[in-house]
């Protein structure tokens, strides 16, 4: 028999000390807590049961010396069984704790998961308890050596306006790669191999934000179709990294290891590492859903329950459950998941799935709330990138621009209004204005700045940048729901014909929209994001929701052809100038004064060269803009203080049908403007200094260069 000692209620988990193991877990209605010990983590049934004798502050712990690192462990946790009235504990089910640092595998889907008889007809099947045990089908917690070599690693710190955010898969980056070695493709340790760093450089990028690697729970609908979810929003551990992108000869807990070496890998190479986390639902779903941890340990402490039958969740989500914030060990759960991730997996910000769900209390999401508050003073987290997804199920779910300040937003309005305007339609140009400078509607009232702006065309969530001009309809057949599943709301055109085209013309125009959709990014203020692939024209065959496709589908396809060559090559360039001109990254808004000493920062055109008007910006079928932003419009500063100016800067763009002549403005008694890039020809062109010829559906950038 194992040795068991009282312990500690603090730190909660399980915390190898060197000498021994100290178990801690919390449960407020439980009347009692058993560990369970297992030889291997595949292993049928526990080799030792170990009642947890004391509790203290409702945390049940104790202390076993002869436990050491490797140790695969569960609880099985006794308490009422009244789902009306929010308990559903079961002691047959085993349970993983909520605060493991690894875990050893996903489950092996079963009737025996469920707290119910689950093959019951009965509409009230879920008030039944159901006595199977659950041990030979789930996964199992494992006690980690946490000791790693970081040796001077250090965070890059790249100011917001410097940053260019890279959103990826980490087995979708690499999977296909032919220069990543083949055991390490799929993997963390893939991710950080050369390859793929030189192509991440060569963009300019300087964060890669990781679709989640939380470890997490398929589905099991999804597991009978032979499917897995392959994106991640299914999340069971919040302290654990996913098993699935670990090498295979990992031995127990070596997930761990291996997700640090690739964080110490991409920092020395100047990238920062953000993570998608999704605290807000896991992966126990509904009143129907599996038992797999929160819920047999503690349901109504963990999720919010329907006030007027607790027998129901309420469901801000889409995924069943809500994680409830309201509760403070629920909150400290999430906040010590936090630190553990920046501080002992040395990570550099967090984008947060459906952050809305994070600051609902009782009347809905409100931005001065409690995990708002607490963010803001952690001495840790505060000083981390954060950034949030603005919108949920929940009433009111839309919440862009209402977040506090030190959260920077995924900027919905700006993908939308950047797709609507390519794609040709009426009245977007005064929506567009806003948003290439740094949507101060949306930031400004909140006291931020245009770096709250996180700017993108395309995500994980949606067609990639070659579906979204070569489909108008989502293609989900695949997914095994009769296409029913993914947005309808595509804002796409096709150009033609659905699908790939061979016809020159649909090919050159599709060509050219990417190349407009990409130059808009780079050439906006705010933080720019790209997703993975998309400058390489990576499809998902017009898939707009390939959440379950670990697949070719998904993964990047890296033999390139000369089309595709191109347009990574154009990324480049874009990214490059960007880099290279303080007047695209401002750290505040353009100042509107006419009577700055040089005028204003920034002037909005016509194509005769003149200041729009009232009459331009309401005009429904006006799809010209020119941009003009000074030299002199720039916020940052030398090593001494001193502002550092450039070139004045026109970037004009058509997403009309027809060509237009625009004329360009006179800066000064001397100087020349020179083309930089245009979408519709690929090397720039001399310029005749009076006018230039906007070509229809295209983007031109210039530069003024001064002769004084």
């Amino acid at each position: 028999m194992t040795r068991t000692w009282p312990g500690r209620p603090a730190p909660l988990g399980a915390n190898w000390d060197g000498e021994g193991t100290n178990f801690a877990i919390f449960s407020e209605h439980a009347t009692s807590v058993e560990l369970c010990l297992f030889l291997h983590p595949e292993d049928p049934a526990e080799t030792e049961r170990i009642q947890l004798r004391e509790r203290t502050d409702q945390i049940w712990h104790a202390y076993l010396p002869d436990v050491r690192p490797g140790q695969t462990y569960g609880y099985r946790v006794h308490g009422p069984h009244s789902p009306t009235q929010g308990h559903r504990f079961n002691p047959a089910k085993l349970l993983l704790d909520p605060y493991a640092k690894a875990i050893s595998g996903t489950v092996e889907w079963s009737d025996a998961l469920s707290g119910y008889p689950v093959r019951s007809a009965d509409p009230d099947r879920d008030l039944a308890l159901d006595t199977q045990d659950s041990a030979a089908a789930m996964a199992k917690s494992i006690v980690i050596e946490s000791a790693f070599t970081w040796g001077e690693d250090q965070p890059p710190r790249t100011p917001w306006n410097r940053s260019l955010i890279y959103e990826c898969h980490v087995k979708g980056m690499t999977m296909l790669h032919p220069e990543v070695p083949p055991p390490l493709r799929g993997t963390y340790l893939g991710l950080a191999t050369d390859p793929i760093i030189d192509h991440l450089k060569s963009l300019g990028v300087t964060a890669v934000e990781l679709l989640p690697v939380h470890h997490m729970v398929t589905e099991r609908r999804l597991a009978e179709l032979g499917l897995t979810n392959y994106w991640g929003y299914s999340s069971i551990g919040f302290f654990a990294p996913d098993i699935r992108y670990a090498t295979k000869s990992a031995e127990r807990g070596a997930q761990v290891t291996e997700f640090k070496s690739m964080v110490k890998r991409l920092h020395a190479a100047g990238l920062e590492v953000i993570l998608d986390v999704v605290y807000n639902h896991t992966a126990e779903g509904n009143h129907l859903g599996p038992t797999l941890a929160f819920r047999g340990i503690n349901n109504s402490a963990y999720y919010r329950l329907n006030p007027d039958n607790p027998r129901f969740y309420t469901d801000f989500t889409g995924c069943g459950n809500t994680v409830d914030l309201r509760h403070a060990r629920t909150m400290q759960l999430v906040m010590d998941s936090l630190r553990y991730w920046i501080s002992e997996m040395h990570v550099d910000g967090f984008r947060f799935d459906l952050a809305p769900v994070l600051g609902r209390g009782t009347s809905g999401m409100d931005p001065l709330g409690e995990f708002f508050d607490l963010v803001r003073q952690d001495p840790v987290v505060s000083q981390c990138k954060l950034i949030a997804e603005p919108w949920d199920l929940g009433p009111d779910g839309y919440q862009a621009g209402r977040f506090p300040i030190g959260w920077a937003e995924w900027n919905g309005k700006y993908r939308d209004t950047s797709r609507r305007f390519w794609r040709g339609d009426p009245g977007q140009v005064g929506d567009l204005a806003s948003r290439l400078a740094g949507s101060s509607d949306l930031y400004e009232p909140t006291g931020r700045s245009p770096l709250a702006s996180i700017n993108f065309v395309t995500c994980h969530d949606g067609f990639t940048l070659q579906d979204l001009v070569s489909y108008e309809l989502k293609h989900n057949e695949a997914n095994g729901e009769q296409n029913r599943d993914g947005t309808d709301y595509n804002l796409s055109r096709n150009w033609g014909v659905e699908g790939p085209a061979e016809a020159a013309h649909i090919v050159r125009m599709r060509e050219r929209i990417k190349r407009n959709l990409l130059a808009t990014l780079a050439f906006s203020q705010g933080v720019p994001m790209l997703s993975h692939g998309d400058e390489l024209g990576r499809t998902q065959q017009g898939n707009n929701n390939a959440y379950c496709q670990d697949n070719p589908v998904s993964w990047i396809d890296w033999r390139l052809t000369p089309l595709q060559q191109e347009l990574l090559q154009f990324t480049r360039t874009l990214f490059s100038i960007r880099a290279g001109n303080p007047v695209l990254r401002r750290r505040t808004f353009f100042r509107q004064d006419a009577g700055l000493p040089a005028g204003k920062d920034l002037v909005w055109l016509r194509p005769d060269g003149h200041e729009m008007t009232a009459t331009e910006w309401n005009d429904a079928g006006n799809h010209v803009l020119g941009m003009l932003i000074r030299g002199e419009a720039t916020d940052e500063v030398d090593e001494r203080g001193r502002r550092v100016t450039g070139n004045a800067i026109l970037l004009l763009l058509n997403g009309g049908a027809r060509s237009k002549p625009f004329c360009l403005p006179q800066l000064g008694r001397s100087g020349s403007w020179s083309e930089i890039l245009t979408t519709s020809h690929p090397l720039p062109r001399p310029v005749h200094q009076d006018r230039v010829n906007l070509v229809a559906h295209s983007l031109m950038l210039l530069r003024h260069d001064s002769l004084s």
